[in-house]
């Protein structure tokens, strides 16, 4: 039953890993659940410390994901029409069934937006919805970091306790 759970929580962590590039799916929640697998085998003692810190960074890159590329767009001159679009567009843009819709989303719905706001205003929404890619790129990248070191933690645990898993 450890085998299982250590390939499970593994699959976790790679699953993780591209859910941190790709939206629909919540990276940093998957890889921590593979964190929590691993506490579920014989092998390896509970360290609740780990799993509540890894938890709370968990909950707080997650939130941060919805934040960070309407924040971009509020930093780049945007309005809260352009807000509002940017979460719109990340939100249609996932479920649209065209290429890199939820990199396409939340750019357009800033620059419908602020076109909204203001329609003679082209260059204003073009850089609203400039700011809206690099936030959701720069949340995007912290989930990938986020991932990336849960999966060395993962190996880091698996690496110290091998004698008893295998």
């Amino acid at each position: 039953m450890d085998i299982f759970l250590l390939i499970l929580g593994f699959g976790c962590m790679f699953i993780g890993i591209i859910g941190s590039i790709i939206p629909v799916l919540p990276g940093p929640g998957i890889s921590w659940l593979g964190l929590v697998l691993l506490y579920f085998t014989n092998a390896v003692p509970s360290n609740y410390w780990i799993l509540s810190i890894t938890l709370l960074i968990t909950v707080v890159i997650s939130y941060l994901d919805y934040i960070i590329p309407a924040k971009g767009t509020k930093h780049f001159g945007g309005s809260k029409y352009g807000i509002w679009g940017t979460n719109i567009g990340l939100v249609v843009g996932i479920f649209a069934p065209i290429p890199f819709g939820f990199l396409i989303g939340p750019f357009l719905g800033a620059f419908i937006g602020e076109l909204i706001y203001d329609s003679k205003n082209q260059k204003r929404a073009l850089r609203a919805a400039t700011g809206s890619i690099i936030g959701f790129l720069a949340s995007t990248f912290m989930q990938f970091l986020v991932c990336v070191l849960f999966l060395g933690l993962y190996i880091t645990i698996v690496w110290r306790y091998k004698d008893v898993l295998f």
